[in-house]
């Protein structure tokens, strides 16, 4: 056989592969026919993985503190916590509701308290001396209380009247926490359901009136029936509040009728106006002409009184006369005669005397 002829190599010489790497060589094969697998391990030497011990040595780390200072540190944090969850204080204006493991145990007074730590007794400050207010329909920044105003102000103004005319209102509640305990305990969110109440009473009290009423004439009416409702509601329930005052703030109709509204509202204040005008003009002449009739039908009355007396007194005096002009004629003529003359000359100012059968007296005129 001619030794420089090509090898003829398998038809199967691709079900195996061999991959050299330098130091060390490194035979990874495919499965290949049972005759050149020991050709294969004459002819290439296949390394076994090199030999290892079972354990492996770490170099142990160097600690600058001390262990026990693992189990101090903790036990430090742990009796902080317990220090600082030990006492509370309550304001003059507030109370404490205590509970071991969320049961009720007491009240406790203003002043500083002690009470179980790690939140084994929980005390809830409630503000029973101080007067609470909830807002509807516009909010008021810098206020202390969570429940004073709600997310959503501009729903809560918007209102149907009775006539199914639609209105803004704003409004206020003034409340004090009477009994705390019923506060906490008799219903879950207790800020929540009397702002829910209130909302509730004015909706309906605004659904019983007009328009009109709602925003002009009946506003103190509607304060004092929802106070009225909202007590009797809140005494149902047993929440320990009490409501003391509900004030009307702005009320007025939804903004694309507000100009039409406000020309209704200014026509109806001056015809207010004119007839307050009118009554106050009734008012000064009525009274002037009554007191000016009455004066007349007095003075009217008090001359007819006194002429009836006049005359009764004139025709005693005549019949008087006449007596005794019977019995002496002449002398009561003359008598008569004289009287009249001194109840008449003076009243004629200056008197010229002068004989009946002077001529020519004119010139004496001169004399006055």
């Amino acid at each position: 056989m001619n030794k420089s002829a090509p090898r003829k190599r398998p038809a199967d010489y691709n079900h195996y592969r061999i991959f050299k790497v330098p130091n060390p060589v490194v035979c990874s094969y495919l499965p290949a026919p049972p005759r050149f697998r020991a050709r294969l391990a004459t002819r290439y030497l296949i390394m076994k993985p090199p030999p290892f011990n079972n354990t492996i040595d770490f170099p142990r780390p160097k600690l600058n503190f001390s262990p026990k200072w693992l189990i101090l540190a903790p036990l430090g944090v742990f009796l902080l916590i317990g220090l600082f969850s030990s006492y509370y204080t309550v304001s003059p204006e507030a109370e404490a509701v205590v509970q071991r493991f969320g049961k009720f145990q007491f009240i406790a007074k203003p002043g500083l308290h002690f009470k179980l730590p790690y939140g084994i007794d929980t005390a809830t400050i409630v503000p029973v001396r101080r007067q609470l207010k909830l807002e509807f329909g516009f909010t008021t920044s810098g206020s202390t209380n969570p429940d004073q105003a709600s997310e959503a102000p501009e729903l809560e103004r918007d209102m149907v009247t009775g006539d199914l005319n639609a209105a803004q209102v704003e409004w206020i509640v003034q409340y004090s926490i009477s009994s705390p305990q019923d506060y906490l305990f008799q219903v879950r969110r207790p800020g929540s359901t009397l702002r829910d109440l209130t909302e509730g009473v004015m909706c309906e009290v605004i659904g019983d009136r007009t328009v009109d009423e709602v925003l002009t004439i009946g506003r103190t009416e509607i304060e004092t029936e929802a106070l009225i409702r909202l007590k009797v509601l809140l005494e149902k329930l047993n929440m320990g509040v009490t409501a003391e005052q509900i004030q009307l703030k702005n009320v007025h109709p939804p903004a694309p009728v507000q100009r039409s509204f406000d020309e209704v509202n200014r026509a109806q204040q001056e015809r207010e106006q004119m007839i307050n005008e009118a009554n106050g003009e009734y008012n000064k002449v009525i009274p002037r002409a009554k007191g000016l009739a009455d004066q007349r039908i007095s003075g009217a009355e008090g001359f007819a009184v006194q002429r009836v007396n006049e005359a009764e007194g004139d025709v005693a005096r005549f019949k008087e006369l006449l007596v005794q002009y019977d019995k002496a004629p002449a002398i009561t003529k003359q008598r008569l005669y004289l009287e009249t003359m001194n109840e008449v000359l003076p009243k004629l100012g200056s008197k010229i005397i002068i004989d009946e059968d002077a001529k020519q007296f004119l010139p004496l005129m001169n004399l006055k």
